[in-house]
Protein backbone atom coordinates (compact mmCIF):
# COMPACT_ATOMS: atom_id res chain seq x y z
CA UNK A 1 0.00 0.00 0.00
CA UNK A 2 1.27 3.83 -0.79
CA UNK A 3 0.46 6.91 0.56
CA UNK A 4 1.29 10.35 0.30
CA UNK A 5 2.02 12.81 3.09
CA UNK A 6 2.76 16.15 3.30
CA UNK A 7 4.27 18.21 6.14
CA UNK A 8 3.99 21.56 6.83
CA UNK A 9 6.73 24.24 8.08
CA UNK A 10 4.50 26.45 9.56
CA UNK A 11 5.25 30.33 9.95
CA UNK A 12 4.69 31.84 12.78
CA UNK A 13 4.08 35.20 12.66
CA UNK A 14 1.68 37.89 14.51
CA UNK A 15 -2.10 37.58 13.49
CA UNK A 16 -4.84 39.70 13.99
CA UNK A 17 -7.76 37.55 14.35
CA UNK A 18 -8.93 33.70 14.29
CA UNK A 19 -9.96 34.20 10.70
CA UNK A 20 -6.19 35.30 9.66
CA UNK A 21 -4.94 32.08 11.61
CA UNK A 22 -7.32 30.07 9.88
CA UNK A 23 -6.59 31.59 6.46
CA UNK A 24 -3.29 30.82 6.72
CA UNK A 25 -4.01 27.13 7.68
CA UNK A 26 -6.39 26.66 4.71
CA UNK A 27 -3.81 27.78 2.45
CA UNK A 28 -1.58 24.90 3.51
CA UNK A 29 -4.25 22.83 3.57
CA UNK A 30 -4.91 23.22 0.22
CA UNK A 31 -1.47 23.32 -1.10
CA UNK A 32 -1.74 19.75 0.48
CA UNK A 33 -5.05 18.49 -1.38
CA UNK A 34 -3.99 19.82 -4.97
CA UNK A 35 -0.59 17.67 -4.57
CA UNK A 36 -3.17 14.75 -3.65
CA UNK A 37 -2.44 14.27 -0.11
CA UNK A 38 -3.47 11.63 2.36
CA UNK A 39 -1.86 13.08 5.30
CA UNK A 40 -0.78 16.13 6.41
CA UNK A 41 1.22 17.02 8.86
CA UNK A 42 0.88 20.78 11.38
CA UNK A 43 3.68 20.92 13.61
CA UNK A 44 3.54 21.06 17.80
CA UNK A 45 2.29 24.30 19.29
CA UNK A 46 1.47 25.80 16.05
CA UNK A 47 -1.75 27.11 17.61
CA UNK A 48 0.15 29.37 20.27
CA UNK A 49 0.03 31.62 16.96
CA UNK A 50 -3.32 32.48 18.17
CA UNK A 51 -1.91 34.04 21.48
CA UNK A 52 -0.70 36.52 19.57
CA UNK A 53 -4.14 38.16 18.71
CA UNK A 54 -4.21 39.48 22.37
CA UNK A 55 -7.02 40.23 24.39
CA UNK A 56 -9.94 42.56 24.17
CA UNK A 57 -8.44 44.89 26.61
CA UNK A 58 -5.06 45.23 24.45
CA UNK A 59 -2.99 42.77 27.02
CA UNK A 60 -1.27 39.69 26.73
CA UNK A 61 -2.37 36.20 26.56
CA UNK A 62 -1.05 33.43 28.32
CA UNK A 63 -0.52 29.86 27.44
CA UNK A 64 -3.27 29.30 30.31
CA UNK A 65 -5.96 30.95 28.08
CA UNK A 66 -5.23 28.82 25.12
CA UNK A 67 -7.62 26.39 25.77
CA UNK A 68 -10.19 28.89 25.38
CA UNK A 69 -9.99 28.55 21.36
CA UNK A 70 -10.31 24.77 21.41
CA UNK A 71 -14.01 24.65 19.80
CA UNK A 72 -12.77 27.17 17.30
CA UNK A 73 -9.97 24.84 16.26
CA UNK A 74 -11.57 21.39 16.16
CA UNK A 75 -14.25 23.05 14.17
CA UNK A 76 -12.10 24.36 11.54
CA UNK A 77 -9.98 21.52 11.39
CA UNK A 78 -12.44 18.64 11.05
CA UNK A 79 -14.35 20.80 8.33
CA UNK A 80 -10.66 21.08 6.44
CA UNK A 81 -10.27 17.35 6.78
CA UNK A 82 -14.01 16.41 5.93
CA UNK A 83 -14.02 18.76 2.92
CA UNK A 84 -10.60 17.69 1.30
CA UNK A 85 -10.73 14.16 2.55
CA UNK A 86 -7.48 13.97 3.80
CA UNK A 87 -6.61 13.17 7.23
CA UNK A 88 -4.93 16.05 9.38
CA UNK A 89 -2.53 15.76 11.90
CA UNK A 90 -3.22 19.41 13.05
CA UNK A 91 -0.04 19.61 15.17
CA UNK A 92 -0.93 19.89 18.55
CA UNK A 93 -2.94 22.35 20.69
CA UNK A 94 -3.09 23.19 24.58
CA UNK A 95 -6.17 22.03 26.29
CA UNK A 96 -7.13 22.01 29.90
CA UNK A 97 -9.18 19.31 31.54
CA UNK A 98 -9.43 18.81 35.74
CA UNK A 99 -7.40 22.14 36.03
CA UNK A 100 -4.40 20.55 34.30
CA UNK A 101 -2.60 22.04 31.05
CA UNK A 102 -1.81 19.44 28.57
CA UNK A 103 -0.11 19.48 25.19
CA UNK A 104 -2.58 17.26 23.01
CA UNK A 105 -2.10 16.30 19.29
CA UNK A 106 -5.26 15.80 17.48
CA UNK A 107 -6.10 13.61 14.27
CA UNK A 108 -8.66 14.74 12.40
CA UNK A 109 -10.89 12.41 9.79
CA UNK A 110 -12.62 12.97 6.67
CA UNK A 111 -15.74 11.59 8.22
CA UNK A 112 -15.77 14.09 11.18
CA UNK A 113 -13.95 11.69 13.61
CA UNK A 114 -11.35 13.43 15.83
CA UNK A 115 -8.80 11.44 17.87
CA UNK A 116 -6.36 12.69 20.61
CA UNK A 117 -2.69 11.72 21.92
CA UNK A 118 -1.29 13.41 24.25
CA UNK A 119 2.34 14.45 24.68
CA UNK A 120 4.06 11.97 26.99
CA UNK A 121 7.19 12.91 27.71
CA UNK A 122 7.13 16.78 29.00
CA UNK A 123 10.21 18.88 28.48
CA UNK A 124 11.59 21.35 31.44
CA UNK A 125 10.54 24.23 30.09
CA UNK A 126 6.58 22.83 29.45
CA UNK A 127 7.03 21.85 33.15
CA UNK A 128 8.36 24.48 34.75
CA UNK A 129 7.15 28.03 32.70
CA UNK A 130 3.42 26.16 31.50
CA UNK A 131 2.45 23.65 33.99
CA UNK A 132 2.12 21.25 31.12
CA UNK A 133 1.10 17.20 32.31
CA UNK A 134 2.26 14.14 30.90
CA UNK A 135 -0.10 12.36 28.57
CA UNK A 136 -1.03 8.66 30.23
CA UNK A 137 -1.16 6.07 27.21
CA UNK A 138 0.01 5.61 23.87
CA UNK A 139 -2.55 5.51 21.00
CA UNK A 140 -1.99 3.96 17.34
CA UNK A 141 -4.73 4.56 14.97
CA UNK A 142 -6.54 2.45 12.16
CA UNK A 143 -6.96 4.62 9.02
CA UNK A 144 -7.99 3.43 5.65
CA UNK A 145 -4.50 4.22 4.53
CA UNK A 146 -2.87 1.96 7.89
CA UNK A 147 -2.13 2.18 10.85
CA UNK A 148 -0.19 5.35 12.48
CA UNK A 149 1.01 6.77 15.77
CA UNK A 150 1.41 10.58 16.87
CA UNK A 151 4.81 11.16 19.10
CA UNK A 152 5.34 14.50 19.51
CA UNK A 153 8.96 16.48 19.44
CA UNK A 154 10.41 14.91 22.92
CA UNK A 155 8.51 11.76 22.92
CA UNK A 156 10.70 10.85 19.67
CA UNK A 157 13.65 10.98 21.82
CA UNK A 158 12.84 8.17 24.13
CA UNK A 159 13.39 4.88 22.69
CA UNK A 160 11.36 2.74 24.48
CA UNK A 161 8.12 4.59 23.09
CA UNK A 162 8.75 3.84 19.68
CA UNK A 163 9.67 0.18 19.91
CA UNK A 164 6.05 0.11 21.46
CA UNK A 165 4.05 2.41 18.73
CA UNK A 166 5.64 -0.54 16.18
CA UNK A 167 5.07 -3.34 18.35
CA UNK A 168 1.35 -1.90 18.55
CA UNK A 169 1.66 -2.14 14.62
CA UNK A 170 2.41 1.22 13.53
CA UNK A 171 4.22 1.66 10.93
CA UNK A 172 4.52 5.61 10.11
CA UNK A 173 5.15 7.53 13.20
CA UNK A 174 4.36 11.29 12.69
CA UNK A 175 6.02 13.69 14.89
CA UNK A 176 4.77 17.41 15.26
CA UNK A 177 7.59 19.30 16.46
CA UNK A 178 8.78 22.80 17.97
CA UNK A 179 11.99 23.75 18.60
CA UNK A 180 13.98 26.74 19.50
CA UNK A 181 17.46 26.51 18.17
CA UNK A 182 19.84 24.19 16.43
CA UNK A 183 20.52 21.94 19.52
CA UNK A 184 16.97 21.08 20.34
CA UNK A 185 16.25 20.62 16.19
CA UNK A 186 19.32 18.38 15.91
CA UNK A 187 18.43 16.35 19.19
CA UNK A 188 14.81 16.21 17.09
CA UNK A 189 15.59 14.97 13.80
CA UNK A 190 18.76 12.42 14.57
CA UNK A 191 16.31 10.77 17.10
CA UNK A 192 13.87 10.40 14.29
CA UNK A 193 16.53 8.95 12.03
CA UNK A 194 17.25 6.29 14.21
CA UNK A 195 13.61 5.22 15.33
CA UNK A 196 13.12 4.61 11.57
CA UNK A 197 16.83 2.26 11.36
CA UNK A 198 15.64 1.07 14.65
CA UNK A 199 12.15 0.01 13.95
CA UNK A 200 12.16 0.17 10.58
CA UNK A 201 9.07 2.34 10.17
CA UNK A 202 8.77 5.82 8.27
CA UNK A 203 8.89 9.11 10.36
CA UNK A 204 7.21 12.00 8.73
CA UNK A 205 8.76 14.95 11.07
CA UNK A 206 8.18 18.57 10.77
CA UNK A 207 8.36 22.05 13.22
CA UNK A 208 7.80 25.64 13.50
CA UNK A 209 9.19 28.42 11.88
CA UNK A 210 9.38 32.37 12.73
CA UNK A 211 9.08 34.09 15.63
CA UNK A 212 6.07 35.09 17.80
CA UNK A 213 7.33 38.71 19.84
CA UNK A 214 4.27 38.55 21.94
CA UNK A 215 4.25 35.09 23.13
CA UNK A 216 6.36 33.91 25.65
CA UNK A 217 8.77 30.84 25.14
CA UNK A 218 7.35 31.03 20.83
CA UNK A 219 9.99 33.81 20.27
CA UNK A 220 12.51 31.54 18.58
CA UNK A 221 11.73 28.83 16.38
CA UNK A 222 13.90 26.73 14.35
CA UNK A 223 12.36 23.75 12.21
CA UNK A 224 12.27 21.65 9.04
CA UNK A 225 10.33 19.17 8.07
CA UNK A 226 11.29 16.15 7.14
CA UNK A 227 10.27 12.55 5.73
CA UNK A 228 12.35 10.18 7.17
CA UNK A 229 12.89 6.34 6.25
CA UNK A 230 15.10 3.14 6.77
CA UNK A 231 18.66 3.30 5.69
CA UNK A 232 18.32 0.15 2.83
CA UNK A 233 18.54 -0.48 -0.56
CA UNK A 234 14.80 0.08 -1.35
CA UNK A 235 15.36 3.60 0.28
CA UNK A 236 17.18 6.70 -0.63
CA UNK A 237 20.60 6.10 1.01
CA UNK A 238 20.44 8.90 3.36
CA UNK A 239 17.15 7.79 4.70
CA UNK A 240 15.49 11.07 3.37
CA UNK A 241 12.52 10.68 1.17
CA UNK A 242 12.23 14.46 1.24
CA UNK A 243 13.08 17.62 3.71
CA UNK A 244 13.05 21.08 3.67
CA UNK A 245 14.69 24.12 3.30
CA UNK A 246 15.65 25.07 6.55
CA UNK A 247 13.43 28.12 8.21
CA UNK A 248 11.43 28.36 5.10
CA UNK A 249 7.70 28.85 4.88
CA UNK A 250 7.12 25.49 2.62
CA UNK A 251 5.31 22.19 2.44
CA UNK A 252 6.39 18.89 1.25
CA UNK A 253 5.42 16.01 0.08
CA UNK A 254 6.65 12.82 -0.30
CA UNK A 255 4.87 9.08 -1.37
CA UNK A 256 5.47 6.29 1.27
CA UNK A 257 5.23 2.62 0.54
CA UNK A 258 4.39 0.17 3.19
CA UNK A 259 5.57 -2.97 1.25
CA UNK A 260 9.10 -1.81 1.29
CA UNK A 261 8.76 -1.84 5.20
CA UNK A 262 7.48 -5.40 4.87
CA UNK A 263 10.34 -6.47 2.56
CA UNK A 264 13.04 -4.74 5.04
CA UNK A 265 11.71 -6.39 8.26
CA UNK A 266 11.88 -9.66 6.11
CA UNK A 267 14.92 -9.91 3.95
CA UNK A 268 16.70 -6.68 4.64
CA UNK A 269 20.64 -6.01 4.57
CA UNK A 270 19.97 -5.56 8.40
CA UNK A 271 16.28 -6.88 10.04
CA UNK A 272 16.80 -4.49 13.64
CA UNK A 273 12.73 -5.79 14.27
CA UNK A 274 13.49 -8.80 13.97
CA UNK A 275 16.82 -9.37 15.38
CA UNK A 276 16.37 -7.65 18.64
CA UNK A 277 17.71 -9.80 21.49
CA UNK A 278 14.58 -10.02 23.68
CA UNK A 279 17.09 -12.24 25.71
CA UNK A 280 18.46 -9.45 27.14
CA UNK A 281 16.17 -6.75 27.46
CA UNK A 282 12.19 -6.04 27.66
CA UNK A 283 9.87 -7.11 24.21
CA UNK A 284 7.46 -4.92 23.99
CA UNK A 285 5.67 -6.81 21.24
CA UNK A 286 5.16 -9.74 23.87
CA UNK A 287 4.12 -7.00 26.76
CA UNK A 288 1.56 -5.44 24.51
CA UNK A 289 0.30 -9.27 23.99
CA UNK A 290 -0.16 -9.75 27.62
Amino acid sequence: MKLRVSAVQYHLHTIQSFQEFAAQCEHYIKTAQEYGSDFVLFPEFFTTQLLSIGSDQGTRLTINELPGFTEQYRELFSRFAAETKMHIIGGTHVVQREGKLYNVAHLFYPDGRIEEQAKLHITPTEVHEWNMSAGDGLRVFDTDKGRIAILTCYDIEFPEIVRMAKAKGADVIFCPSCTDDRHGFHRVRYTSHARAIENQVYVVLTGTIGALPTVDFMRANFGQAAIITPNDIPFPPGGLQAEGELNSDMIITADLDLSLLYEVREKGSVTTWRDRRTDLYPDWEHKMEG
